[in-house]
């Protein structure tokens, strides 16, 4: 049996191109879709991933309103820079990017933007409307892995999943997702707490892996013919490689790959796609601003 490789660049390439119309199509109405992305601090992965967003902004043709402040930045200054954006009409999509500083509290950023610029879909308003499946942004990292399924002809209706790892960014969401009527799943979810791992993804149909570890999944956990997604991006020393490291997911891919029936790879894998669902929920965000815009011209005056 060969083992499919899901080529995530490909299927974020087709993505940011459909993204890139939609713009198009916006721009001839008038409105110009824009996301800022706010850096605080100069944590060197954070400044890589927010340049690789700001790349797919200008390939999309999107405005570019990133802000990076320094270090020092108090809470307050931050809090009261969100207010103004989401203040802002330009403005259709706010992202902070994690990790702050330590002075700094996550939750109560994630809790001041605007649910309808909330386009990371951290809000408790997005992630409520997740759970009870009504429309709203969905985290990017666990729709993109559900668009790479899709893509790929694995079937979810009736299939066991093992999801490895319960953050709020990855794990959590991507359970409740795979559990809905559409996808009807029945899913596991892993963590820190579990015991004999292996016994349970020995079971799975697809495993997915995001617990930011690397090596979490070996082949001996995986059965014959599963489907395995690696959402791990972690860095492993490599003194052969320039920079000192190289990147790693959190599954043994090259023993995994003899087993599986379809794996995504570290790098470009679920990685791009990522980037490409960002870009998606902006230009949604930006087509709702406008829809409701042309709404309230056309209601009449009380």
């Amino acid at each position: 049996m060969e083992c499919k490789v899901i080529d995530g660049k490909a299927v974020a390439a087709d993505i940011r191109a459909q993204v890139a119309k939609r713009v198009e199509a916006l721009k001839a109405k008038g409105v110009m879709p824009a996301l800022s992305v706010i850096l605080v601090g100069d944590n060197p992965a954070s400044v890589s991933y927010v340049t690789g967003k700001q790349k797919a902004l200008a390939e999309a043709g999107m405005v570019d309103k990133s802000i990076h402040l320094p270090e020092s930045t108090s809470e307050r200054e931050l809090l009261d820079l969100i207010a103004k954006l989401n203040a802002d009409p330009s403005v259709h999509g706010i992202l902070v990017q994690l990790p702050l500083p330590k002075h700094i509290n996550e939750e109560k950023v994630t809790l001041a933007i605007d649910p309808k610029k909330d386009v990371d879909g951290f809000h408790p308003v997005n992630m409520g409307n997740l759970l009870i499946g009504r429309k709203g942004f969905l985290p990017c990292t666990p729709h993109g892995v559900l668009i790479l399924l899709e893509r790929a002809g694995v079937q979810t209706n009736g299939a066991r999943v093992a999801v490895i790892g319960r953050s709020n960014i990855v794990g959590k969401p991507m359970a409740l997702l795979l559990s809905r009527k559409e996808y009807n799943s029945t899913v596991t979810l892993c963590h820190t707490g579990t015991k004999d791992l292996a016994a349970i993804t020995r079971e799975a149909d697809i495993i997915i892996a995001a617990a930011g570890r690397p090596n979490t999944v070996t082949a001996d956990m995986v059965k014959e013919g599963a489907v395995v997604i690696d959402v791990g991006v972690n860095r492993v020393p490599d003194a052969s490689k320039k920079s000192g490291f190289r990147l790693a997911g959190d599954v043994d891919y090259e023993a995994i790959k003899e087993k599986a029936s379809v794996i995504t790879p570290v790098p470009g894998g679920v990685g791009p796609m990522t980037i490409a669902l960002l870009m998606q929920n902006t230009i949604e965000a930006a087509e709702n601003f406008a829809a409701e815009n042309a709404y309230a011209q056309k209601a009449p005056q009380a």
